[in-house]
Parts: C-alpha cells; sequence; structure tokens
C-alpha cells in the first residue's frame, strides 16, 4: 500500500475533470482540502454549483473555480484550453478523470463532432483538452494522473474499426476507451521525458465503485435499496475509490508510468497500492500510433514540439 501526502497539494493549483459527483468529486474535496486552487471544469453550471457548495460545507475555506467544458465537443475544449492558456497560470496537477459507460442508453451514439460518444468522452477529449494546456502543465511540472479502468485490461484497441462503426457494445467501447486513454498516458510520459518537459504522468484505477454513478441508465432502472445495498457492500465507496488518483498525484517522478490500484482481491476494493500497469498499455508502437490518429481526428498538434 502507498501513502498519500496532502501537503503536496497546498498553494498548488490542480485541474480535475469529472469532478461534480462521485470519485472526481471526492478528488476534488481532497485536492481542496490540501491546501490546492481546484478547477473544476463542468458540463452542467447547475450541478457544478451544488458540487462545488458541498466541498465548502466540508472544507471551509475552499478554493473553487467553476469552469465551463463539454468533452463531447472539441469546440468547448478549446474554449476552454484558450481561456486557461490567456490567463496563463501554471498547473502543478492535472487528473483525467471524467468518463462515460453507456448500458442501457440503447444504439451506438454520436457526438455532434462525429465521433462514438464513448469514445470522445472518455479519450478524446481528454487528448484534446492536455495538449491544449501542455505549456501550463510544463510551467507547473505538473504531476498528471490519468484514471483507467480494471475493464481496460481485457480491453484491445481494433485499428480497423477504432469507433465502433461495424462493431459496437457499449461495455466493449467503455474498455477500448480507456485503454485508449492509458497508452496516452503512456506515450505523453515517453514524450516529456524525451523533451524534457518535466511533466510527470501516472495512471490509476479506481477498482468497482458502485456509488461513483456511472452508467446512469442502468442504475434508474434499479432499485433505489439495490442500489443503496450495491454501495455499501461491493467494491470502494467513492471517497476510498478516489485515493487511488491522489496517490499517483503523490507519486515521485518515474521512468515510464506506475499504475496505482486498489490492493484487495482482484484489484477491485481496497487501499492504493503500486503495481505494474495492464500489458496492453505498456506497447509502445500502439502508444504512438494512437496520438498520431487521435491527433488527425482532433486537429490538435503538440505546441512544445513546435518550438
Amino acid at each position: 500500500m502507498v501513502g498519500i501526502d496532502p501537503r503536496r497539494f497546498r498553494g498548488r493549483t490542480a485541474l480535475v475533470t469529472g469532478g461534480s459527483d462521485g470519485i472526481g468529486w471526492e478528488i476534488a474535496r481532497a485536492l481542496a482540502a490540501g491546501g490546492a486552487r481546484v478547477l473544476l471544469p463542468v458540463r452542467s453550471r447547475e450541478k457544478g454549483e451544488r458540487a462545488a457548495e458541498r466541498i465548502r460545507e466540508q472544507v471551509p475555506g475552499a478554493r473553487l473555480h467553476l469552469l465551463d467544458l463539454d468533452l463531447t465537443s472539441l469546440e468547448s475544449v478549446v474554449s476552454l484550453t484558450g481561456a486557461l492558456r490567456d490567463a496563463g497560470e501554471p498547473i502543478e496537477f492535472l487528473v483525467l478523470n471524467a468518463g462515460a459507460v453507456l448500458l442501457g442508453e440503447g444504439a451506438r451514439q454520436v457526438t455532434p463532432d462525429g465521433f462514438e460518444r464513448t469514445f470522445q468522452t472518455n479519450f478524446l477529449g481528454h487528448f484534446a483538452l492536455t495538449l491544449g494546456i501542455l505549456p501550463l502543465l510544463e510551467a507547473g511540472r505538473a504531476r498528471i494522473a490519468v484514471q483507467c479502468s480494471t475493464a481496460a485490461s481485457r480491453a484491445r484497441i481494433d485499428w480497423g474499426d477504432l469507433q465502433g462503426v461495424r462493431r459496437y457494445g457499449p461495455f466493449r467501447a467503455y474498455r477500448a476507451s480507456k485503454l485508449a486513454l492509458g497508452l496516452f498516458g503512456v506515450e505523453l510520459a515517453r514524450r516529456s521525458a524525451a523533451a524534457g518537459w518535466g511533466v510527470t504522468v501516472q495512471l490509476c484505477h479506481p477498482g468497482i465503485a458502485p456509488g461513483s454513478g456511472i452508467a446512469p441508465a442502468i442504475r434508474s432502472l434499479l432499485p433505489e435499496e439495490i442500489v443503496r445495498w450495491a454501495t455499501r457492500r461491493l467494491g470502494n465507496p467513492p471517497e476510498l475509490a478516489a485515493s487511488t488518483a491522489l496517490a499517483a498525484l503523490s507519486a515521485g517522478p518515474t521512468p515510464l508510468p506506475r499504475m496505482y490500484a486498489p490492493s484487495g482481491p482482484f484489484g477491485i476494493a481496497g487501499p492504493p497500492r503500486e503495481c505494474d500497469p495492464f500489458p496492453s498499455m505498456l506497447r509502445p508502437g500502439d502508444a504512438r500510433m494512437l496520438w498520431a490518429v487521435a491527433s488527425g481526428l482532433t486537429g490538435c498538434a503538440d505546441p512544445l514540439s513546435q518550438r
């Protein structure tokens, strides 16, 4: 098991995606309690205000700043990253936490940008966000926690059908998107080490967290008492599930990203431990190819390599 040092967060700026509920909210609360200034990009301002108020109730004096972000819209991502670059404030911590699995929501869905929704929410949006603020991350010598999933351990990248046009399943799409996010983290770490950006990347996953609010369409079909029972008895509660990302942020630099995962049997529950990433995330050829594909799809170039 590994420790979490909240003193690392004091006086620093952190950005957390998906911070308006569940695990992301717990990560944001812990960072605020540690003295960080927390940027919370949210899709719904109303939901974000409620989340911020709940944090302030538990952390008087919490420094929280709501921002607008819809990961399913590259225009929204570009707007946010442009505003952050204009402000020019270094970012010392970044948690790529937001995620969606469309279980119970029917057929394959496509975003206004033309991408499969899970692929864009979980991977492409985060890819564009990170590259858009890369100069700020370099300035802050940032530590980045890339929130993967235990489901990604059994995923593979289908290069001929990357967005599930020919063969779609919601959980298959989720697994692949989280594998893609992990590969992105590995390639980001490699590029940072090669170019001297000073950005540290670690991978993490929360195990099984029934209280996280993921797959709302499925949760809405279940009796409330079943949801409450599962939240109490299965996997990690959101507060403990958040600890793997906090451990990743607390970790020192490593040549390649490590994985921070629950320490219990099968990695589904318990406090965090350091372990090897899933083998599928350590394929450098896949990581480089995915970066190139994502750059082409989003139009996002690495701003630091062009200096």
